[in-house]
């Protein structure tokens, strides 16, 4: 190919898919469709209809950065500032973790539970919100639940209260700082806790993708006792912040899921405890019903 031959989109995407894939990812052509969307500011299907079109230097110029980063590792969803969740876009930076489709499951699970109580307003707690796409997405699809939405990382609070407003849920959902029911109120009781805490297991470091290790934060990933603690500490103390009748959902590795059930029946404070599988068919969510 002449150097003299224009850099078209339709060039641009090829040279950069072939790139990417040299350097090992397993997506390269999304990645460098998304990349260059983000530089042009422009939808992904305008590529199509405008592929013969040539790019100026200066947007070459930032295209050309963001396939660098890439390269260096720093996942897409830190260089484009958003990712998709529950069909809604939400706001990411590496103070938070990026979103995964499997979490969608708890959003499912909860929001099934309060159709079957409509009419009534109902209090959420989750705990670790994160960038705040559990709270966010249930409070946007339930508008009779307001919520709760606590995390140890005032950064990360910072980000989910920008993601409640985007979304305008932002009058109904209330975000503390501290760590876990810290920041909670004495006496306030929920109809639901929902949480996506920290549960990997030290152990599973080296089995894990070298990028998630480099750019995410490790608070919301790692967790003591193989993966449990925070777990553990989330059913033992969250009984005393359910109603009666209230539920408790949870994530979690597979690999953790047959204790992560018996952590919470040896509490004696749920039954209807159960563990819903992902799409993948994999154990990764626990659902259980605080008792009397």
């Amino acid at each position: 190919m002449s150097t003299a031959e224009p850099w078209t989109i339709g060039r641009l995407l090829n040279w950069t898919t072939d790139y990417l894939t040299s350097k090992g990812s397993e997506e390269a052509r999304l990645e460098a469709q998304l990349l260059l969307c983000h530089a042009l500011k422009c939808q992904k299907i305008q590529l199509y209809t405008r592929f013969e079109e040539t790019v100026d230097e200066d947007n070459r110029a930032k295209f050309r950065e963001l396939v660098k980063q890439r390269a260096a590792g720093i996942p897409v969803a830190y260089l484009l500032g958003d990712s998709e969740f529950y069909s809604m876009a939400f706001e990411v930076t590496p103070d938070v973790l990026i979103p995964r489709p499997e979490t969608e499951h708890l959003v499912i699970e909860t929001l099934d539970r309060v159709k079957g109580r409509s009419g009534e307003s109902l209090r959420l707690l989750e705990l670790g919100t994160g960038s705040g796409i559990i709270a966010v997405s249930i409070a946007k699809h339930a508008p009779k639940v307001t919520c709760l939405a606590t995390d140890i990382s005032g950064k990360a609070l910072e980000v989910a209260q920008r993601n409640a407003s985007k979304h305008k849920v932002d009058d109904r959902i209330e975000f503390a700082e501290g760590d876990l029911f810290a920041a909670v109120p004495d006496g306030e009781k929920f109809d639901f806790i929902v949480s996506n805490p920290p549960y990997v297991a030290e152990s599973e470091r080296s089995m894990m993708d070298a990028q998630v290790i480099a750019h995410e934060p490790h608070l919301a990933l790692f967790a003591p006792e193989e993966g449990t603690a925070v777990l553990r500490r989330i059913l033992e103390e969250g009984a005393d912040y359910l109603k009666s009748g209230g539920w408790m959902l949870l994530e979690f590795s597979p690999m953790i899921a047959q204790r992560v059930a018996k952590i919470a029946e040896e509490t004696g404070n749920y039954d209807q405890i159960s563990i819903g599988k992902d799409l993948a068919r994999h154990d990764r969510y626990l659902v259980a019903r605080r008792t009397a």
